[in-house]
C-alpha cells in the first residue's frame, strides 16, 4: 500500500485527556512517514470531513503538538452528529468517501463514544461496498465509562477524580457550617444510562460510617423517593448533615428521568434539565432543610489542572495503538484497556472489533453497588480507586495552567461541489 493520509476527528463531548489522544495519534503516526503522509484533522468533527473542512497538522510544530497532551477541551473541535444507515441517508457516505478520495485519505481515527464507533463500524463496512476501503480505527473517549469490552474508557478517570475532589472538599465546608446553616448538599454530575460518575463521588470517603458522600443516586437503581428522604433525615440526625452526589440520569422505576426536559439531543437522547435543584426541592419541600446544590457540567470534564495521571498515560496509549494497529493492516477495531491486576494495578493495551461495541453501553455492575442502593461497595472501589490515581499537571505561567491553542491551517478544498449538514 502506497503512503496515505490520515483522517482523526473528535466526536461528541470533550475531555481533560482527549487531546493527549490526538497527541498520541500525530506524534505515533509521524514515526510511520512510510505509511502515512499526513494527518488530517476534521474542523468540528466528522462534520470537518462531510463538509471538506479539515485541518492540515503538519503545520504545527513537534512542540505544539506535544503540548496538547496537556489541554483540555477538544483541539480541532467536536461535534454531536451522528451518520445514519447507508439505507437511510446514502448521500453522507458517498460524500464522505469522495472527500476520503480526493485527499487520498487510506485511514480513519475516530475518537469518542458509543455511537462515534457505530460511525467508524459503519464507513469501514461502507467504503469497501464503495470501492474505496478505509482502514477505520476506533479510539475510545467517554466521560461516562459506558464503553463495553474496554476496562475503562479514557476521560472518565480524570472526571472521577474532578469528583471525589470536589465532593470530599464541598462535604468539608458543609460540615464546618451544617449546626447553623446548610445541611444538605447536592452535587448532580454526569451519567444519563450509567452512573460511574457518580459511582465515583464514593472515592470522597473512605467507606466508613458517616463519612460523605452520604448517598449517591445511580442511574443503574430506580430511584424511591420515601426511601431517599428517609435516609437523608437519618443522615442529618446522625451526623449533622447529608452530602449527595447524584446522576443526571436518575429515574424512577418506570424509566422516567427525574430531570426530563422532554426534549431530545442530536443523537436522540432525552435532554435532561438538571436533576440537582429537583432533588433539592423534594428536600426542602418534604423534610424542610436548609440546601445548597451544584451542577459541575462542563467543569468536571475539562479539569485537566486536576487529571488523572493514568488516564492521561491510557488516553495517549489508545491514540498510539490505534495508529500502530492501522500500519499494520488492520481496521474495524478498538484499542481496549485490559486490567491485568488490581494490586499493584497493572492494565495493558489490547483490541476488540467495533462491531462488539458499536451501539452497546456498560452499566455500573449491581455488585459496585450496596445492597441499600446508595453508596459503593469494597469491590466498586477496588475498581474506580486506580483510575484516579497519581497527578499530572499542566505548566504553569503567571498563576494559570499554560495551555496550547493551534494554528488550525486549513487543508485546501479540491471539490467543487459544497455539502450542508
Amino acid at each position: 500500500m502506497s503512503r496515505m493520509n490520515a483522517f482523526y476527528a473528535q466526536s461528541g463531548g470533550v475531555t481533560a485527556v482527549i487531546n493527549a489522544t490526538a497527541c498520541a495519534v500525530i506524534e505515533t503516526a509521524r514515526k510511520h512517514k512510510d505509511k502515512i503522509a499526513n494527518v488530517y484533522a476534521g474542523r468540528n468533527g466528522i462534520i470537518g470531513a462531510l463538509t471538506e473542512d479539515m485541518i492540515d497538522t503538519s503545520k504545527e510544530s513537534a512542540k505544539t503538538i506535544a503540548a496538547l497532551r496537556h489541554t483540555p477541551g477538544g483541539a480541532f473541535g467536536s461535534a454531536r452528529y451522528k451518520l445514519k444507515g447507508l439505507e437511510e441517508n446514502r448521500a453522507e457516505y458517498e460524500r464522505l468517501i469522495e472527500v476520503f478520495k480526493a485527499h487520498n485519505i487510506g485511514y480513519f481515527f475516530y475518537n469518542g463514544g458509543n455511537d462515534s464507533m457505530d460511525t467508524a463500524h459503519k464507513v469501514s463496512l461502507i467504503s469497501k461496498k464503495m470501492g474505496f476501503p478505509v482502514q477505520c480505527l476506533g479510539v475510545p473517549k467517554t466521560v461516562d465509562n459506558d464503553l463495553p469490552i474496554t476496562d475503562n474508557c479514557p476521560g472518565f478517570g480524570s472526571v472521577a477524580k474532578y469528583v471525589a475532589v470536589s465532593t470530599r472538599e464541598a462535604a468539608l465546608d458543609v460540615l464546618s457550617m451544617a449546626e447553623t446553616s446548610t445541611k444538605v448538599f447536592i452535587l448532580e454530575v454526569m451519567g444519563r444510562h450509567a452512573g460511574w460518575i457518580a459511582a465515583a463521588g464514593g472515592l470522597a470517603g473512605s467507606g466508613a460510617a458517616g463519612e460523605p458522600p452520604h448517598i449517591i443516586l445511580f442511574p443503574e437503581i430506580p430511584f424511591k423517593k420515601r426511601a431517599f428522604l428517609k435516609r437523608v433525615k437519618e443522615c442529618v440526625s446522625d451526623y449533622g448533615y447529608c452530602v449527595i452526589v447524584v446522576s443526571e440520569g436518575a429515574a424512577y422505576a418506570n424509566g422516567k428521568f427525574l430531570a426530563e426536559a422532554g426534549t431530545t439531543d442530536a443523537f436522540g437522547h432525552a435532554q435532561l434539565g438538571g436533576v440537582a435543584p429537583v432533588v433539592a426541592q423534594m428536600v426542602r419541600d418534604n423534610l424542610g432543610f436548609k440546601y445548597h446544590y451544584a451542577v459541575a457540567d462542563y467543569l468536571q470534564r475539562s479539569a485537566r489542572h486536576i487529571a488523572s495521571a493514568t488516564d492521561v498515560k491510557q488516553a495517549y496509549a489508545v491514540g498510539e495503538a490505534a495508529v500502530k494497529m492501522a500500519v499494520r493492516g488492520e481496521t474495524a477495531v478498538m484499542p481496549v484497556i485490559k486490567r491485568t491486576s488490581d494490586k499493584p494495578y497493572r492494565w495493558k493495551i489490547d483490541k476488540a472489533p467495533l462491531s462488539r461495541i458499536a451501539n452497546k453501553e456498560k452499566m455500573v455492575p449491581r455488585r459496585y453497588i450496596s445492597k441499600d442502593g446508595f453508596s459503593i461497595t469494597a469491590a466498586g472501589r477496588r475498581y474506580l480507586e486506580p483510575l484516579i490515581r497519581g497527578e499530572d499537571y499542566p505548566p504553569y505561567i503567571n498563576g494559570l495552567p499554560n495551555y496550547v491553542t493551534l494554528k488550525n491551517v486549513p487543508v485546501s478544498k479540491k471539490l467543487k461541489t459544497k455539502f450542508v449538514v
